[in-house]
């Protein structure tokens, strides 16, 4: 029943009824809109919601990707900075902690929404 027709109805028992039912009536009617109105919330809220599940595969596969290309990364440049020779050994330290710190950042805790 539309929400015109719940009216209509409501206005006829009033009618039929008299006055003195008038307050449970509109009260009745009332309580009618409320559902109406919750059940169309749910119904768009249902169709605008994240797919969870899909969106926690994309980012455990985006965890993963970083991680592969950074020990990629790590492990050539220190193999070709322990061919290179020991005067560029000092450049390990800051490429390691650079990849620990992008991949903690990223991996870090995130807030929902």
């Amino acid at each position: 029943m539309s929400t015109g027709d719940e009216l209509k109805a409501a206005m006829s028992a009033r009618r039929e009824l008299g006055p003195d039912f008038e307050d449970a009536i509109v009260e009745s009617f009332l309580d009618k809109m409320g559902k109406e109105v919750d059940r169309r919330v749910d119904e768009r809220l249902a169709q605008a919601a994240p797919r969870p599940a899909a969106q926690q595969r994309a980012a455990d596969g985006q965890r993963l990707a970083l991680a592969i290309v950074s020990l990629c990364l790590g492990t050539i440049s220190t193999l070709a900075l322990v061919f290179a020779g020991e005067q560029r050994m000092g450049y390990l330290i800051p490429i390691w902690v650079g990849i620990i710190i992008v991949n903690a950042v990223f991996n870090g805790p995130r807030g929902k929404g």
